[in-house]
C-alpha cells in the first residue's frame, strides 16, 4: 500500500520524515506528488534504503489552462514515475488524457458526472478518493466532502473506473494509517477490500510506469530480451 504526500516547500515535512512515519504506518511506499511550483530535492534511493520504503517521484500539476496543461504533462511523463492533475476546472480534460494517471480531488473545486466518469475508465485515468477534508476539516466543509465523495463512489462503480484512496498528508502528523482509511472508507459507503484495493493502486501506477520507463520495454506486449540483445 503507498500514500501520496506533499513534502517541503509544498507540505510542511521534508521527504524523509513522511518516509519514516509511513514506513512506520505500514506503507510500502509514498508518492512525492508536490505541485508543479513547488519542487523538492530529495535522494530517493538513500531515503528508500534507510526506511525500507519505496520512494516513488510524482507531480500534481495545477494549472486552469489547458493548453498549458498538456505541455507539462507532455513534459513530466518521461520524468516523474506519477502524473497527476489537479482537480477542479479540468476536469474534464485530464480524463481525456491517457498520459494522466490521476485526477487528484476532483470533487474539491469541481464536479464529476457520468460523461467524465466513462472517459476516465476508457482512458485509464485513476479518480482520487480524497479523504484529507474529511480528517482535517468539520461542520459543514466535512459534510460536504463526505457527500462528494460517496457520489464519486457510485459513478466509480457504475462505470468500473479505476482509482486510488489518499488522506494527501502535507506533513507527517497528518499521515494517517490503513486502518484509519478503513475505518474512514465506511462512511462513505466502501468496504474493506475497495479502500485496499485503492491504496494499492498507486503501486500498480508506479509499476507500469517504471515497465514503461525502462530500456526493454518497446510497447505493450513488447520488449527486449536482455539474453537476446547480450547475444
Amino acid at each position: 500500500m503507498y500514500e501520496g504526500v506533499h513534502a517541503h516547500p509544498d507540505g510542511q515535512a521534508t521527504v524523509a520524515r513522511l518516509a519514516r512515519t509511513a514506513a512506520e504506518y505500514g506503507y510500502d511506499g509514498v508518492v512525492v506528488r508536490n505541485h508543479g511550483d513547488a519542487q523538492t530535492d530529495y535522494d530517493a534511493e538513500a531515503i528508500g534504503a534507510e526506511y525500507d520504503i519505496d520512494v516513488v517521484s510524482g507531480i500534481e500539476i495545477r494549472t486552469d489552462d489547458a493548453g498549458q496543461a498538456s505541455g507539462l504533462i507532455g513534459n513530466y511523463r518521461s520524468k516523474r514515475d506519477v502524473v497527476c492533475v489537479h482537480g477542479g476546472s479540468l476536469n474534464r480534460f485530464a480524463v481525456e488524457q491517457s498520459k494522466v494517471d490521476v485526477l487528484a480531488h476532483p470533487m474539491r473545486e469541481g464536479d464529476v458526472n457520468h460523461v467524465l466518469a466513462k472517459a476516465a475508465a476508457e482512458n485509464g485515468v485513476h479518480m482520487e478518493f480524497n479523504f484529507g477534508r474529511v480528517f482535517r476539516a468539520d461542520g459543514g466543509p466535512r459534510v460536504q466532502a463526505i457527500q462528494g465523495l460517496r457520489k464519486l463512489r457510485e459513478l466509480v462503480e457504475q462505470y468500473d473506473v479505476p482509482y486510488v484512496v489518499t488522506a494527501e498528508p502535507y506533513s507527517h502528523l497528518q499521515l494517517r494509517g490503513p486502518r484509519e482509511l478503513l475505518a474512514v472508507g465506511e462512511t462513505v459507503g466502501f468496504d474493506r477490500d475497495a479502500i485496499e484495493t485503492g491504496l494499492a493502486a498507486w503501486s500498480g501506477i508506479v509499476e507500469e510506469n517504471r515497465e514503461r520507463q525502462s530500456e526493454t520495454f518497446i510497447e505493450p506486449g513488447v520488449r527486449i530480451d536482455e539474453h537476446e540483445e547480450d547475444a
